[in-house]
């Protein structure tokens, strides 16, 4: 069958960008002009721009035009999931991380191999984790501003596991699922693999703009609302308790699944209540020890309804059976013995501080955090672009992503997340410097 002349069209555009005969920065035809030029309607014009960006080679900005991306952006400009090279100063990633931990590691592994019943370890576990592991959990859960039995707590793989089960179990493909419009990249990653639809919500001050989903729950069939209400990444907001009561009457009205992500709550000093808390019949809540303790420490939990809890099951033996054995017992370990507390404390210390060097680095620069974060969000100036930033940092040897990867909408803004809890302070002021002389060297 002879291929659709505007998908001919995408292939050529294509292969003269990444050729680099249109090279990074050049401004396309306006979509009008694309039509009239190519002998297109202007919809098929707009479906050949809307091939390009989602391939990530285009972007197009409100008021500006159409434009060549930057094509060879280094690890952590695009999804920030993979590895940068060691030269690099990593503020495209946080695993944040404290001097000793390897030593607590050591020590843990040297007491699991003195206890006794090593060897139960060593066998398949229940899909929902060991009962003593879930009550270890559950007992350290009023410190995140939680009360729930063990029964209603399963043991996953991680915080971002846990999304995917709770995906698995309770969505299905097509369902339309609302998110804030910047977003952790896991979740959008996960909503793309498992065919969900997810619709933007903008943001209004610190949270969601309510008005919008209730507008977007009337206008279409909304399953589910997915949201980081403690601790938002990348914009940092702490969303009200007010907010939070309004966001729930907005839930019930519609029957919204609710799934409330707490993977830095643990950060922010007297929250308001989880919305699991205040409607414990309608969300998931999911968090882990990765940031927290370790990021190689592969244990989250998923927090939910009873009903719930044979379908989350499911999805876990769907998918890794159960958590490995050994790293779940040196979590619960470190949860009776109060390391995971300490180091929480701990981490909230050290992440102020992270961002009061950051204060004081990026200096005038417009910043959005909060002051306990290991993030920050540097909007950038309307004639500054965010990838030649990013490129032109990356020749620095700085590592920082843009807002590609979090963005459910388009167009995507012009801005930088940093990400402070990945390197030594030293590393760190160095690389805030740089940041700054680049977006300076490019705003004045």
């Amino acid at each position: 069958m002879p291929k659709a002349r505007y998908k001919t069209l995408v292939d050529r555009l294509a292969a003269e960008i990444r050729a680099g005969d249109l090279p990074p920065g050049t401004r396309l035809p306006t979509h009008r002009q694309l039509a009239e030029r190519e002998g297109f309607a202007l919809v098929t014009a707009t479906r050949v721009y809307a091939e390009l960006e989602a391939m990530g080679l285009i972007s197009g900005e409100t008021g500006r035009g159409t434009f060549v991306k930057e094509t060879a952006l280094p690890p952590g400009q695009g999804v920030d999931l993979d590895a940068v090279a060691t030269d690099m100063v990593d503020l495209s990633f946080n695993y944040p991380s404290l001097p000793g931990q390897a030593e607590l590691l050591r020590g843990a592994l040297r007491q699991l191999a003195g206890a006794g019943g090593l060897e139960t370890l060593l066998r398949y576990q229940p899909h929902g984790g060991r009962p003593l592991d879930r009550a270890a959990i559950a007992r350290h859960l009023p410190r995140r501003g939680m009360t729930v039995g063990g029964e209603q707590v399963l043991v996953v793989d991680g915080a971002q596991h846990g999304l995917a089960v709770t995906a698995m179990a309770l969505l299905q493909p097509g369902d339309v699922v609302a998110a804030d419009a910047l977003t952790y990249p896991g979740f959008r990653l996960l909503a793309e693999m498992h065919r969900l639809e997810l619709v933007p919500v903008p943001a209004a001050g610190q949270g969601p703009d309510l008005d919008a989903l209730e507008a977007l729950c009337r206008k279409r069939r909304v399953k589910a609302i997915y949201t980081m209400p403690t601790l938002n990444n990348p914009l940092g907001w702490v969303m009200g308790l007010k907010r939070r009561r309004e966001l729930v009457v907005i839930a019930r009205r519609h029957g919204l699944l609710v799934i409330e992500d707490g993977a830095y709550a643990y950060l922010a000093e007297d929250p308001p209540p989880p919305l699991a808390m205040l409607a414990p019949e309608l969300t998931v809540h999911v968090s882990g020890f990765s940031k927290s303790v370790a990021a190689g420490l592969r244990v989250g939990f998923v927090v939910a309804p009873t009903a719930w809890v044979p379908k989350l099951e499911r999805a876990i033996r769907a998918t890794t059976w159960n958590t490995p054995g050994v790293m779940t017992a040196i979590t619960t370990g470190w949860l009776e013995d109060g390391t995971v507390a300490r180091l929480e404390v701990e981490k909230r210390r050290d992440a102020t501080l992270r961002q009061r060097l950051a204060a004081e680095m990026l200096g005038p620069l417009q910043r959005v955090g909060h002051p306990a974060s290991y993030f920050v969000w540097l909007p950038l100036g309307e004639d500054v672009r965010a990838d030649q930033v990013a490129m032109a940092l990356s020749r620095e040897r700085v590592s920082v992503s843009t807002a590609e990867p979090f963005a459910t909408t388009r167009p995507v803004p012009h801005a930088i997340r940093l990400a402070l809890g990945s390197v030594d302070l030293a590393a760190l002021r160095e690389g805030l410097v740089k940041v700054r002389e680049v977006i300076e060297a490019r705003t004045y």
